[in-house]
């Protein structure tokens, strides 16, 4: 039960009536014991100034961020980590003695399934599609860890603005979804970095069917529907799959460590999964 020494963290996006954050972290905080409340607060882009005024003024410990204001959010803060800093998004904000610090902790959420599964990255092809936040920090994550980089979007300027800011970490190249075809043959990975597939909107797909493959792993971090069109295509073509629920938890660990000091445990993390498995299940 909240009481006045209660801490409070949150959500910003807009929408954010689909979210799984709160659910995550309140699972996560009562686990732990922390006096914590986590809640979502939808902020159209002509509010995000006002909702951060309202961060420092209210003294929220900290604030996950969401579409559309990852980029938005940059200038409205104090500092960045150098995640944030090399990926241009942002996806947490912590309130740290009255200055906002902009953190990326999409890029740690997003290796960690690949690691779990013994993926080598390195020398790897992969196809990121979308030119988002969500592209950017796998796309650097992907850089990072040695793998050659496509990034193909609907906006082929949103893609080369993307590669252009990312050439400094390794090879990234900048395509249209048209190039899709050619880039597929050779590559091992491919991530769908976009919102196409999310609930309420489940039938969307960002990639022809008939270009999915054995040989590729297909990693849609959509996470509801826990397992997309894209996934589900995937599959019947003899392609590893793996969702975006993992993704999830990872990074809002990796937040709530950020915001509360607290570290959590593998088991707290396969239990996070298998309770937001049940949640989307239903």
């Amino acid at each position: 039960m909240p009481d006045s020494g209660t801490k409070l963290l949150g959500l910003i996006g807009d929408p954010v009536a689909h979210s799984l954050s709160p659910r995550l972290h309140e699972f996560l905080l009562a686990r732990a014991g922390l006096n914590y409340c986590y809640l979502a607060f939808r902020v159209p882009r002509a509010r995000l100034a006002a909702a951060l005024q309202g961060m420092r003024a209210l003294g929220i410990r900290g604030l996950n961020v969401t579409i559309p204001h990852k980029e938005a959010v940059i200038p409205h803060l104090d500092g960045l980590s150098r995640e944030a800093e090399a990926v241009g998004a942002v996806n947490v904000i912590a309130n740290e003695g009255e200055k906002l610090v902009g953190h990326n902790t999409d890029v740690q959420g997003f290796l960690a399934p690949l690691r779990a599964r013994g993926v080598e990255l390195a020398g790897a092809r992969a196809v990121v599609v979308g030119a988002g936040g969500a592209a950017a920090a796998a796309a650097w994550g992907l850089l990072s860890a040695g793998a050659e980089v496509a990034i193909a979007n609907r906006s082929p300027e949103r893609a080369r603005a993307l590669a252009q800011r990312l050439s400094r970490w390794g090879p990234v190249s900048a395509h249209a979804l048209t190039a899709l075809p050619e880039l597929l043959k050779e590559a091992s990975l491919l991530v769908n970095a976009t919102p196409v597939g999310m609930h309420p909107h489940p039938d969307g797909i960002t990639v022809p069917p008939q270009l999915l493959h054995e040989g590729l792993l297909v990693y849609d971090l959509v996470y509801n529907p826990p397992r997309t069109r894209l996934l589900f295509e995937a599959a019947a073509r003899g392609a590893e799959t793996l969702g975006g629920l993992e993704m999830l938890v990872h990074q809002g660990v990796r937040a709530l460590e950020l915001w509360t000091g607290h570290r959590f445990g593998e088991g707290d993390i396969a239990a996070a999964v298998a309770y937001l498995e049940g949640v989307v299940h239903g």
